[in-house]
């Protein structure tokens, strides 16, 4: 006697069958539960009455589907996963398969093919913590998260360095990004400037506790307990707002985990491997990056604002600290002595306070009553210890390992020898 094999769904129509061939149902009810067409159930009678009930069991069973992915093709997507995109993960790997390659898989076939090849393993769900959730604002430029992320950007190609990011916060549109070598004043002035070009001063800024955009020691600063780039963002009427962690500008910080992942693998596809092509990359990967996961925002309102006639970005987006004038008409900046040079007598200007402003460029310019006076270096101090932040240290002390390499005959190249 031979066993036969039936799914529910092939017991249920055998059911139903059954009460069709003794006359207690009719056919259209019969194809009301079955969730066939009445023609359909006149066929399953036809084959019941010649079969019995192996006339209902699928003549599909035990061979190929008629769906399964082409052999070649997925050949193809296997040479391609362990090569060029070993390490990439299931949703990149995809993209990149379709966009460039033009096979015809959805994701969850490369990541079935990626699994059972051993090219990539599911995570195990982190339990998670609980924070409470921020709602995004409602109008694009009501608030922008900028923050830095030291990442070996280049893969070894090239110096570590640190990429400076804006994202707005309504729609997680990425709004400018630069690599610079650290975060300091004038590295994220340059991106402010980017930002400004592009999209106009945001109605707030939302940042991290770095010294850059807050005193965190008190009475540290100048006399209104702003730091640089606080004064600059005073006189462009921008607000700073710092979070107290991490997770308070948990969007900005996402974004940095998803550039690490796919702005190095898009680059080491491009053969980027240096700050200089990766910034002149950067504004096609916004685009792109935009395109993709950008969100729509709960108000079609831009609060962007112009800038305004009498701000000039170039001197407000400058370091400026202010001095007086010695008797002798001379100004110390940055270990360096500048002697003005002026047709007026030497009083008019004895005990005056002026302003010494550098720019992005590092030119240096003295203010008096905003206007520039001329004047000549007197005399460049020796160089003394320099003050570095936390963030920092790393970076110095890896390139003071790398400043000096030691002659071949060096005394500590030569060896030992123990008697």
């Amino acid at each position: 006697m031979d066993l036969l094999t039936m799914s529910k769904e092939e017991l249920s129509r055998l059911e139903v069958m059954e009460r069709l061939q003794a006359k207690r149902m009719g056919r259209r009810t019969a194809a009301e539960i079955l969730g066939v067409s009445v023609r359909q159930v006149k066929r399953l009678i036809r084959a019941y009455r010649r079969e019995g009930a192996a006339g209902l069991v699928s003549k599909q069973r035990g061979k190929p589907s008629h769906h399964q992915l082409d052999r070649e093709m997925v050949r193809a997507a296997i040479d391609l996963l362990k090569g060029r995109y070993a390490d990439f993960g299931p949703t990149l790997a995809h993209e990149k398969l379709v966009e460039l390659h033009g096979m015809k898989l959805c994701l969850g076939s490369v990541r079935k093919i990626m699994i059972e090849e051993g090219v990539w393993k599911a995570k195990r769900a982190r339990r998670l913590e609980e924070h409470p959730m921020r709602e995004r604002r409602a109008c694009i430029g009501e608030l922008v998260q900028m923050d830095g992320t030291d990442h070996d950007w280049f893969e070894g190609r090239s110096e570590r360095c640190t990429l400076l990011v804006m994202i707005d916060d309504a729609t997680g549109q990425l709004g400018a990004l630069s690599f610079v070598p650290e975060e300091s004043f004038f590295g994220y002035c340059r991106l402010l400037s980017q930002y400004l070009a592009a999209h106009g001063r945001p109605a707030g800024l939302y940042t991290d506790r770095h010294g850059i955009f807050r005193v965190n020691m008190p009475n540290a600063g100048s006399g209104d307990n702003l730091t640089q780039f606080g004064r600059a963002m005073q006189s462009l009427g921008i607000p700073i707002l710092c979070a107290n962690t991490p997770q308070a500008k948990g969007r900005v910080e996402r974004v940095n985990e998803t550039l690490q992942d796919r702005l190095v693998k898009e680059m080491r596809l491009r053969g980027i491997n240096d700050m200089l092509q990766g910034n002149a990359y950067l504004p096609e990967y916004i685009a792109d990056f935009n395109r993709r996961f950008a969100v729509q925002p709960r108000s079609s309102l831009d609060v962007h604002r112009p800038l305004l006639a009498h701000q000039n970005l170039e001197q407000i987006l400058a370091w400026q600290e202010p001095r007086l004038v010695s008797k002798n008409l001379t100004v110390q900046f940055k270990n360096v002595v500048y002697q003005i040079q002026t047709d007026r007598p030497a009083y008019a200007l004895h005990k005056v306070r002026v302003t010494i402003s550098q720019d992005v460029q590092g030119k240096v310019t003295i203010l008096y009553k905003d206007s520039p006076l001329d004047y000549t270096v007197f005399q460049k101090q020796a160089r003394q210890s320099e003050v570095v932040t936390a963030k920092q240290v790393d970076r110095v002390l890896l390139n003071q390992s790398k400043a000096h390499t030691p002659a071949p005959n060096h005394p500590w190249r030569i060896p030992i020898s123990v008697k």
